[in-house]
């Protein structure tokens, strides 16, 4: 026996699909009564309707309308004002959601998270052309060490010659037509400013992130925290998984590889950015991410519910733990 209910009417069901009992409301509704009653449904709460017939028959399993549970029956159906109100109260609920979805600190940070990684890998290649381009004309220019410095000091000049003045270094053979420069120079303003424009995403995300993420950032920094609440789909969501879960987070190529061909697990994943795990021994680098995943995993429990945020204090603690690690395993196993 089931209790179908809709936003206007409630009915008792039996496995025959005969209808036992009805309530149904037929007053005409306002918009913004109809959009209430919506909202109560979604949210998967009894009408008023439902409510009468669930003291009538306690037995009855709720179940809302939509569902495939329900044997076939004559659904009752609102008068069409009824419906023209609904529809209206759907729109406004629509709009409402979508209001709301603004407002969710989750959804903003993947949008920073996801807009800075795509405008650094476009930075990446594009500063990667203007370096071969520029060392084209100056073949003895050297730009291993200040690759990120070449479009500032580019952009910053009105010739090719005054460059190679700055940099100390010969002189182009050949120097490029007035158009060439002028596509080479502005190319290079074009790396400038999206190197500012990634500084200015990336302190937006930190702020954005010492404020969702208190103790996480604490903990680990501001920019992987956001990392790891975005691949979580959320900071409750984040708050969930278990530490083994959160230790892997950014590797799961690699996890059902393991899965599907028995190759290694993955020790890590994104928190291997952490220098605590980067810059220590491979061989320990496993033993730091479990630990640290565990310490992640309280303080993204200690951001979801809000208690008190980590201090520096506890940090040091971590960092203790982590020098522990490495004093008690100074040489790889022996194999």
């Amino acid at each position: 026996m089931w209790l179908w209910y809709s936003w206007q009417s409630a009915a008792i069901v039996n496995e025959n699909g005969d209808i036992l009992d009805v309530e149904i409301n037929n007053a005409r509704f306002s918009v913004q009564a109809a959009k209430d009653r919506l909202k109560l449904v979604a949210s998967g709460q009894l009408p008023p309707e439902a409510i009468v017939l669930a003291e009538r028959f306690p037995e009855a399993a709720p179940t809302a309308h939509g569902s495939d549970e329900l044997p076939e029956f004559e659904v009752p159906q609102p008068t069409m004002i009824q419906m023209e109100i609904a529809d209206e109260a759907a729109l406004l609920l629509a709009k409402e959601g979508v209001a709301i979805s603004a407002a969710d600190p989750n959804r903003r940070l993947e949008h920073l998270l996801r807009a800075s990684e795509e405008l650094r890998t476009l930075h990446l290649t594009m500063e990667a052309r203007l370096v071969e381009w520029v060392g084209l004309f100056l073949p003895s220019a050297r730009f291993e060490t200040n690759r990120s410095q070449v479009a500032g000091k580019l952009s910053e000049v009105d010739s090719l010659s005054d460059y190679a003045s700055l940099l100390q270094v010969e002189d182009a053979y050949e120097q490029p037509s007035d158009s060439e420069w002028k596509a080479l120079h502005d190319w290079a303003v074009m790396v400038s400013n999206q190197a500012r424009q990634l500084d200015r995403l990336e302190h937006a995300i930190r702020l954005s992130a010492q404020k969702h993420l208190p103790s996480t950032s604490t903990l680990v920094g501001p920019l992987l925290a956001a990392r790891l609440c975005v691949e979580a789909h959320g900071r409750a969501r984040l708050a969930r998984l278990p530490s083994g879960t959160v230790q892997v987070l950014g590797a799961e190529k690699a996890f059902f590889s393991h899965l599907r061909s028995g190759t290694a697990p993955p020790k890590h994943g994104h928190i291997f950015m952490h220098p605590w795990i980067s810059r220590s021994p491979r061989w320990i680098r496993g033993k730091i991410a479990r630990m640290l995943a565990s310490k992640i995993s309280i303080a993204a429990r200690l951001d979801a519910f809000e208690g008190t945020p980590m201090s520096q204090d506890d940090v040091d603690q971590v960092e203790a733990k982590v020098e522990a690690i490495r004093k008690e395993f100074p040489k790889p196993p022996r194999r």
